[in-house]
């Protein structure tokens, strides 16, 4: 809370003046409260994601200004032990000037990069503590508009997905930099190419061995597989003597498993190594990066949109979704929602609810059901409304039978 400061002058009069009588504030409702105190809770991914992308960067650069600083001193060095000629020792001195000044320039670019990035954090810790009872509805457009643009970027909409966050201002609230630093790996990987990968997996070799991964090690093998697909025997041997022995002694019998392929060859139709050389194993290794990845930033595997919908779905999943004759009011007669809310067990009813057709409100004993005689039931409220209406004639608004007030008979609930 502000406070206004004192103007100079004489500060008893301007303590002696009345205070002006302030409004009492609405009280607020205490479900409204709890609801963004809930929502907040969730709110793990919108944090953890940009902060672990920064730690990534600064250790990045400390990297980089490390072998620098130790190549430089190297050769400053080798010029002070040598008895090096006039012209000699002034080109390697301006060999030195050049890579410092490459330095310098390395270094305010990632500085510039790591300033982004903090900013980044901030603007996020602002937007959550800017969260409010007040702005709830505001927050929570927001918030909708982050969860479509985490989806756009799963689905590779990029330019879609830039062209929202601009729009909505919103660019320090999502991930798209990152989302593009994996959607070159993924695109890599399938055109059969581990490159790309095996270098994300070198810039994050610390991380990924603290959380005992085996990605580099299956990339590795099926660089491997590819050698002996491609009847290059010797090669693959030299490969597996350079990059394949490390792990020997903690995965041996998944090794032993690929180097059997050099007997076995491509051609095999023993099923346990012909499952080697199927093209599917590229597609392992794309899900698996993107595990590897959504774990690295502490990211959700699923969609955000998916698992809100699916929160939701869960509440409204009975056996009669999944029927013939499931209304169309009900999201789950859906084939799309219904593929969503498969895995999800159903909702726990105790006692059967009716709802109005027309009104779409609870039918209990304050606004009892009543039957039509072609045997449609619909609430006592929403009958009596369009009896009002049209002269105490009656509409089904499934059959069109039309009938008078009067021919309405009331229906009990047990």
């Amino acid at each position: 809370m502000e406070i206004d400061p004192v103007t100079n002058g004489n500060t008893d009069t301007v303590m002696a003046e009345p205070a002006p009588a302030m409004a009492p504030s609405r009280p607020v409702p205490s479900s409204r409260s709890s609801q963004l105190t809930e929502s907040i809770k969730l709110e793990h991914q919108l944090l953890r994601v940009p902060f672990e992308h920064y730690k990534k960067t600064i250790r990045a650069n400390h990297r980089s200004l490390e072998k620098e600083v130790s190549s430089v001193v190297s050769s400053v060095g080798d010029l002070a032990d040598n008895d090096w000629s006039k012209d000699v020792a002034v080109s390697r001195l301006t060999s030195l000037v050049s890579r410092l000044q490459g330095l310098k320039r390395k270094l305010e670019e990632g500085s510039n990069v790591e300033n982004l990035q903090a900013q980044r954090c901030r603007a996020r810790i602002d937007h959550l503590d800017s969260a409010d009872v007040e702005n709830i509805t505001e927050w929570n457009n927001t918030k909708l508009k982050r969860i479509l643009v985490d989806y756009m970027l799963r689905m590779s909409y990029f330019e879609t997905a830039s062209k929202l966050s601009e729009s909505s201002n919103i660019s320090d609230l999502v991930d798209i930099d990152i989302f593009r630093e994996a959607k070159k790996v993924i695109d890599a990987l399938k055109r059969r190419e581990v490159a790309s990968a095996l270098a994300w997996c070198a810039d994050n070799k610390t991380r990924l061995k603290k959380s005992k991964s085996k990605l580099e090690f299956q990339l590795r093998l099926q660089e491997f597989i590819e050698l002996v697909r491609a009847d290059s025997y010797k090669q693959a041997i030299l490969y597996a003597r350079k990059h394949l022995t490390p792990w020997g002694a903690t995965h041996m019998n998944e090794l032993q498993h690929v180097l059997a392929t050099l007997a076995f060859k491509s051609t095999t139709e023993c099923p346990k190594y012909k499952a080697l050389f199927e093209p599917q194993q590229w597609d392992v290794l794309v899900h698996q990066f993107k595990q590897e990845f959504c774990k690295l930033y502490g990211m959700t595997m699923e969609p955000l949109l998916n698992i809100y919908l699916q929160a939701g779905l869960t509440a409204l999943k009975t056996p009669y979704s999944f029927e013939e004759g499931c209304t169309k009011e009900d999201p789950l007669s859906q084939e799309s929602f219904r593929k969503l809310a498969l895995p999800l067990p159903y909702s726990k009813q105790e006692h059967s609810k009716l709802v109005c057709y027309i009104s779409k409100e609870l039918m209990d004993t304050e606004n009892p059901p009543q039957v039509l005689p072609n045997g449609y039931v619909y609430s006592t409220k929403a009958l009596k409304e369009m009896a009002d209406k049209n002269k105490g004639e009656i509409k089904c608004p499934r059959t069109g039978f039309v009938c008078n007030h009067t021919d309405l008979v009331k229906a009990y609930i047990s």
